[in-house]
């Protein structure tokens, strides 16, 4: 039998983190990684004690017509990403890596060209995270060094989405 290669062990573990997840439009599933191992997960879901969009049975977003990238202000959840660092200790994430997985909730297909939102981006910068891996599909993934988004910060253009 064939070992899994560690990236995409780290990369299925975001996938099952992210099955927790309660938003109605995609799931997302964070694994924070350093010295080979696991520091922190987050999943898509709405802040602890507040209702998530699968117990009130709708999304204010979709609601509204609002397409992906935009008006975050609006969403009731908490992305992954974020998740995985508010429960992270920074010295240990500073020059760790953290493994991304969405899968679009209708489908269970990979979200094509996923990356972190433009918030995320900045909480993965501060948090001191060097590298941001992103699955594409089963067997396949996107490396970004983060420093990358600080050298080319998209803020500065204005651009919506990701």
């Amino acid at each position: 039998m064939e070992r899994r290669d560690k990236t995409n062990y780290y990369l299925d573990l975001a996938e099952v983190v992210a099955q927790r997840g309660t938003c109605f439009r995609r799931h997302f599933g964070a694994v924070i990684v350093k010295n080979d191992e696991v520091i922190s997960t987050g999943y898509v879901g709405a802040p602890r004690g507040r209702k998530n969009c699968t117990d009130l049975g709708f999304c204010i977003r979709e609601k509204m017509n609002i397409p992906r990238g935009e008006r975050y202000e609006l969403c009731r959840s908490v992305h992954a990403e974020a998740n995985a660092i508010i429960s992270a200790p920074r010295d240990k994430m500073i020059g760790s890596t953290l493994y991304l997985v969405g899968n679009e909730v209708t489908s269970g297909e990979y979200i094509e060209n996923a990356v972190c939102c433009s918030m995320c981006k900045r909480l993965v910068i501060n948090a001191g995270i060097e590298t941001v891996i992103v699955r594409d599909n089963k067997s396949e993934y996107r490396t970004i060094s983060v420093n990358e988004w600080i050298d080319n910060d998209e803020s500065l253009e204005g651009t919506f989405g990701y």
